[in-house]
């Protein structure tokens, strides 16, 4: 077993490289693609350098770690960007500038209305009487900030 271990040189690692990028296109999402670019670096290293098996074995995992970490900080990074701009699946967000009727009067200050299927506790600057229409200006946290709608 040792001796093909020491028999592998650039090739073989390049061809690997080749064929992790290849099965990557079959739709792995990603996770073959930082795997065959580690193994092409390999063998692009071991074209240089004579290098023992166990060193190419160990700079492979090197290299895998290495750029799947650094893959994973920059979507990470996009990912926090992405959800600030996004209102899909995002129920507060959507709520903001919602009307609806009130069923009961509400006191100033807070309180609680029904929103769609959910009771959510709200706030409002001035007393509001029942059947009058308001409007969600705000979320914070967990409260609703409405206001008479003008």
């Amino acid at each position: 077993m040792v001796e093909i271990l020491d028999s592998i040189n650039h090739w073989h690692w390049i061809a690997f490289g080749l064929a992790l990028l290849a099965a990557e296109l079959l739709g792995t999402a990603g996770y073959l693609l930082w795997l065959g670019i580690s193994a092409l670096l390999v063998g692009v290293l071991l074209a240089w350098l004579p290098i023992s098996w166990q060193l190419q074995w160990v700079s492979f995992g090197v290299f895998s770690l290495a750029t799947t970490w650094l893959w994973w900080r920059r979507q990470l990074k996009s990912d926090r960007q992405g959800d600030e701009k996004r209102d899909l699946n995002q129920k507060t967000k959507q709520l903001i500038g919602q009307s609806i009727q009130l069923e009961h009067d509400i006191p100033a200050g807070r309180s609680r209305i029904k929103l769609a299927d959910t009771t959510w506790s709200a706030h409002s600057e001035q007393a509001l009487s029942a059947g009058s229409m308001v409007e969600v200006v705000a979320i914070k946290g967990i409260v609703l900030f409405i206001e008479e709608k003008k």
